[in-house]
């Protein structure tokens, strides 16, 4: 009986190292759940997978079923996303995706346009001025949570449903816990923080907004960063984890 095999394409997430040259990778695949697959051999300088399966990677593989963990049998690059690998500031706005998608993705449950979301992201960080970098990772962190059912409310309080006005200067009232933006008449039921009102209308324009509109957002790197930090506490309480490459954006002085 002949091993059952399957083709995919995929964006590699994190490599592991496995034996003198083999490499555990975690993969996005193309319907928006996770594979974990052994690539023998990969670490091998003369490995066709040594170019075809580098993080960042976009790729057609051909995945054998084994025991544990599928094995990669073939791999075709189809983006190698270069560009980010070359630049320290690129790669290191571009690691807070990969951890968080590792981190929220699951084998066996499909997220609707998951992949196609990150394919965008990656081409965006690469594409696009290297200052806009911090701004095009804090919208994408902002839209996977949103595809994967943690989707903030930054436009109406998450206890009455009320839609909210902010003016500029005034901290607005933010739970994490709940959800989103709180009115002030239901401040009191539940624990809140306040939250400059320009880093929450600036989280609810990179939520809606397209990667090529993002592109051309005037220069804002406190701003963005505050949405960053504003995500960070959002994964830490709905996805139960820190995600350590963006405590390392924090605190690289990169941007």
């Amino acid at each position: 009986m002949g091993e059952r095999t399957r083709n995919d394409r995929v964006v590699v997430l994190r490599k592991t190292k496995l034996g003198e040259s083999d490499l555990i990778l975690t993969l996005l695949s193309s319907d928006g759940s996770q594979i974990r697959a052994v690539a023998k051999g990969a670490r091998k300088p003369k490995s066709p997978f040594s170019t075809r399966l580098e993080l960042h990677a976009v790729s057609d593989v051909l995945i054998a079923q084994g025991r544990s963990l599928d094995i990669v049998k073939e791999a075709r690059l189809v983006a190698g996303h270069q560009g980010i690998r070359s630049s320290l500031e690129r790669a290191a706005a571009a690691a807070p995706i990969l951890e968080l998608l590792w981190r929220v993705t699951q084998d066996g449950l499909p997220v609707a346009r998951l992949f196609e979301l990150t394919c965008a992201s990656l081409d965006a960080i690469e594409d696009a001025p290297v200052e806009a970098a911090p701004r095009i990772a804090a919208a994408s962190l902002l839209k996977i949570l949103a595809f994967c059912g943690f989707r903030p409310s930054f436009s109406r309080c998450v206890l009455c449903g009320r839609a909210l006005e902010f003016r500029a200067g005034f901290d607005v009232a933010f739970s994490v816990q709940e959800g989103g933006v709180v009115c002030a008449d239901c401040r009191t039921q539940c624990e809140t923080v306040p939250v400059d009102a320009a880093t929450i209308a600036l989280a609810r324009e990179l939520l809606a907004s397209t990667f090529q509109d993002i592109r051309g957002f005037q220069p804002d790197q406190p701003g963005a960063f505050s949405v960053l930090s504003l995500a960070q506490q959002w994964t830490r309480e709905h996805a139960g984890c820190s995600l350590k490459s963006l405590n390392f954006l924090f605190t690289c002085g990169l941007f």
